[in-house]
């Protein structure tokens, strides 16, 4: 199984919502987990972990983590090239390094450059850039460009993006 999360903050409360499916290419046919957590941290630039990072981990508590093969988040794994961790990197410690991560992220992080790869999708000008723990950049990157729609977001990052952002 495939997880994917994202967290909205609102009113002092996160809200994060996880997406499981079984196939990369899914468009359909998924789970949703949600959580609305109250009192999250202060964003603090460059650690962004801190705030997402307990959301996450709490609604994992919902699910049976043996089942699952990957999870994708919202951001980056690493921060620069000599191996910072971002967010993703830190959920792959706290799992004890037994589910690999890939982070898609929408925007560029100026301080990385070689652990990452930009993702051209659909006819957009604006790619998505791919970083990833526990499995090979390259598949990483394969395996989000697999994923369904034909614009710059697939259908399913979008679908979960729009999930979150409901109140």
């Amino acid at each position: 199984m495939i997880l994917a999360f994202d967290t909205y903050y609102f009113d002092e409360k996160a809200k994060t919502v996880c997406l499981e499916f079984s196939e990369w290419n899914e468009d359909k046919n998924f789970k949703v987990y949600t959580e609305i957590i109250d009192n999250v941290e202060e964003y603090i630039p460059g650690e962004f972990y801190k705030r997402e990072l307990p959301c996450i981990l709490s609604l994992l508590n919902q699910i049976d983590l043996a089942i699952i093969d990957v999870i994708v988040v919202d951001g980056f794994v690493y921060l620069n090239d000599e191996g910072k961790y971002g967010l993703g990197g830190y959920l792959y410690e706290k799992l004890n390094k037994q589910i690999p991560i890939i982070g898609v992220a929408k925007t560029n992080f100026a301080s990385i450059e070689k652990n990452k790869k930009a993702l051209f999708r659909g006819d957009s000008k604006k790619p998505l850039y791919i970083t990833s723990i526990g499995i090979d950049l390259e598949e990483a990157f394969n395996k989000v460009e697999s994923m369904h729609g034909e614009f710059r977001f697939p259908t399913l990052l979008k679908e979960l993006d729009r999930l979150t952002k409901e109140v």
